[in-house]
């Protein structure tokens, strides 16, 4: 009942959304919903901690320790992302920069958005993974292109050619690995079944288990967005309303990325572990050496942080290809801390839009001087994004570091570390532009905090972009808490060392 549970609640919360047409009693519905969402994945993790792994609906659902893990990060980025969200519908329909229809279908899709993702980590069946990623696909479209600008209609139509190209992609895969599975000798009902895919991957064709896999990396590879299949990310999360990039970049790349884990580990009993490490440190590389160059050039803070989400799918993707438990441990730990990190900072930067007018770096100046509870909100997001203590962030990439030279993939880190660097570089003088500097050198016109941006709604976006007092604590205080949250977890790992540790040993040998 539990995982049912899981579901339904996102999809309650729609409903109750389609009938109070965005009220605002109705509209905190979607707030109550995932964060009861958290409790209830919070609580299928401490009962799969207590007697093992959860089934529901008849076997098409299942929750091990990783399913139980991923539940959780969705649950505490929907959060974050909906509460703000909220607030900024409040605003677009009181300033009248959106119709109630529109803010109805924005909220309602939201949830739908959050429902697929949870279907695709809880889905017992390979089947039911690769039809809940397809859906998340369909929904975030409409969600890309909810602004309705040239740029942004142009963005959803690039996001949904490439993405349904990967998701086809993946498709392939998927029926390889269901025609390997019908050669064993197995029933047909349960041939795409996690468990029995585990269970019987030993006597898997191994050469229709290379190909299968080969597209299964591209074809989720590109929700990920990893080199080479990445090309739709900066443009969506340009466009993107902030709410909406805070699930994507946050979630969603990492959920698309849960599904590469789970074929690995099949397919590194099936073929050897060589076979699948070195595909995932050819993407990882390649997505490292790509983000470095083009946040050396950036200009927009929105691709800044979409760019910089290619790099972290990188260093996860590494982290994986080194496959012994303390790496996929770290790489776990890696997916909360930059989900966190990362949601904070697309919900700061449609903040920073709506008040500044601009998404350019050089349009922004002085943040801590004018607008100091935005511009630490953002300066410490990029810490923590950086990797620097005592965030999580930080913890994560030492662990993958370490045990990528235990493997042997210690030439691999050594080419990521030099990659970091120069994004270090890179962010931090971007950051140094936007943040520091005199009040008196900013961009004229941009006001006070609370009176900002009146007219600059409009150029950032409609939905999600609305200016409703930045330093409003009901706008700082979730962001302030995100970052807690992963400061906290870098410090005091405790809590989750146990599930950790146990969704490593799902995937690794």
């Amino acid at each position: 009942m539990a995982l049912i549970g899981l579901l339904l609640l996102p999809l309650l919360g729609a409903g109750v959304l389609a009938i109070g047409r965005a009220r605002p009693a109705a509209a905190y519905t979607a707030v109550a919903t995932n964060c009861a969402v958290l409790v209830l994945a919070i609580g299928v993790a401490v009962r799969e901690r207590e007697i093992g792994p959860l089934s529901g609906a008849y076997g098409v659902l299942r929750a091990d320790a990783l399913s139980a893990f991923m539940a959780l990060v969705i649950g505490a980025i929907a959060c974050l992302a909906s509460w703000i969200g909220v607030r900024m519908i409040a605003a677009d329909l009181a300033e009248q920069r959106c119709s109630r229809a529109r803010a109805t279908t924005y909220l309602v899709l939201v949830q739908g958005f959050v429902a697929a993702m949870l279907l695709a980590v809880l889905a017992a069946n390979v089947g039911v993974l690769w039809v809940a990623i397809e859906a998340t696909t369909i929904v975030t479209t409409f969600l890309v292109g909810h602004r309705r600008t040239k740029g942004a209609l142009e963005a959803s139509w690039k996001y949904i050619v490439i993405c349904s190209v990967g998701i086809a992609l993946a498709f392939l895969g998927t029926v390889l690995v269901y025609l390997a599975a019908m050669h064993t000798g197995g029933h047909s009902a349960s041939a795409l079944d996690w468990t029995s895919l585990r269970s019987h991957a030993s006597h898997l064709d191994p050469a229709v288990m290379r190909v299968a896999f080969a597209l299964l990396v591209l074809g989720y590879g590109t929700k990920v967005g990893l080199v080479p299949m990445h090309s739709w990310l900066p443009d969506a999360h340009s466009q993107a309303p902030a709410p909406v990039s805070a699930l994507m970049s946050g979630v969603l790349l990492t959920v698309a990325f849960y599904a590469i884990l789970r074929f690995k580990a099949v397919m590194d009993v099936a073929v050897g572990p060589s076979y699948s490490r070195a595909l995932l440190v050819t993407v990882s590389l390649l997505s490292l050496a790509f983000a470095a160059s083009l946040l050396l050039t950036q200009r927009d803070y929105k691709r800044m942080l979409a760019y910089h989400s290619i790099e972290h799918m990188g260093l996860i993707a590494l982290g994986a290809a080194a496959g012994i438990p303390l790496a996929i441990a770290a790489v776990l730990l890696h997916i909360l801390g930059h989900g966190l990190a990362k949601s904070v900072l697309f919900l700061a930067s449609g903040e920073i839009m709506a008040v500044e007018g601009t998404s350019r770096i050089d349009g922004v100046h002085a943040l801590l001087a004018r607008r100091p509870a935005l511009g630490g909100i953002f300066g410490v997001g990029l810490l923590a994004l950086l990797g620097l203590p005592p965030f999580s962030l930080f913890t994560s990439e030492l662990l993958m570091i370490r045990a990528e030279f235990e493997v042997g993939l210690g030439w691999a880190a050594a080419a990521a570390m030099v990659a970091m660097v120069v994004i270090f570089v890179a962010v931090a003088a971007h950051a140094r532009h936007m943040l520091f500097g005199p009040a008196a050198g900013a961009r004229a016109g941009t006001g006070a905090d609370t009176g900002a941006g009146a007219g600059a709604g409009d150029e950032s976006g409609g939905i999600g972009s609305a200016a409703p007092g930045v330093s409003s604590p009901l706008v700082t205080a979730p962001l302030v808490a995100g970052l807690v949250a992963c400061g906290l977890i870098g410090v005091f790992a405790w809590p989750l060392t146990g599930l950790l540790s146990a969704a490593a040993h799902v995937v690794a040998r």
